[in-house]
């Protein structure tokens, strides 16, 4: 690879640990399993973004509203169409769904691996290494309304009027906030 495909390589999977962050804030399982490849594996025996868009549907019903924070990355190129990188990442999480009093701070470590296929990058395995979770102090979504810019602190909108997250949530999300 010349200097400047390397970079162009360094960027793309930069953006791509960027999405994953940002479409599964969203709940945006279409674009969140579009940036596997197709035939990734879920488990020991299963294989393809169907199942991995079911595992990581059950995976995200046992947490509300999350912000994740894509920290440091270090990525590695094996060769021309292969990778691996180690992303840093802070998770703010409403544990146990979306009416849950609990919120923890998460420290996670993701180590990747990721291939180029048709000209893109894309993850082949992404394993998740907690470093530590705590609770925070107070429960943000028990406040009232932000009403930003006027106010620094109160509840926002997002990500309640996301049409992902309504699509997901369902009937579920009805009288969330939507300012």
């Amino acid at each position: 690879m010349t200097d400047v495909e390397k970079l162009l390589a360094y960027e793309e999977i930069r953006q791509l640990a960027s999405r994953y962050a940002v479409y599964s804030d969203a709940r945006d399982m279409d674009a969140l399993v579009d940036l596997y490849v197709p035939d990734v594996r879920v488990g020991r025996d299963t294989y393809g973004r169907e199942a991995l868009r079911a595992d990581m549907d059950r995976a995200f019903r046992g947490v509300g509203v999350t912000f994740l924070h894509v920290g440091n990355h270090v990525i590695d190129l094996v060769d021309d169409d292969h990778a691996t990188g180690i992303v840093y990442c802070r998770g703010e999480i409403q544990d146990g769904g979306i009416d849950s009093d609990r919120w923890i701070i998460h420290a996670i470590q993701y180590h990747d691996t990721y291939e180029r296929r048709d000209g893109h990058w894309l993850f082949v395995r992404r394993k998740h290494f907690l470093v530590y979770g705590a609770e925070l102090g107070q429960h943000p979504l028990q406040q009232e309304p932000a009403n930003w810019p006027a106010s620094q602190t109160g509840v926002g909108s997002h990500p309640y009027v996301l049409d992902t997250w309504k699509a997901f949530w369902g009937a579920e999300a009805n009288g969330r906030s939507d300012t």
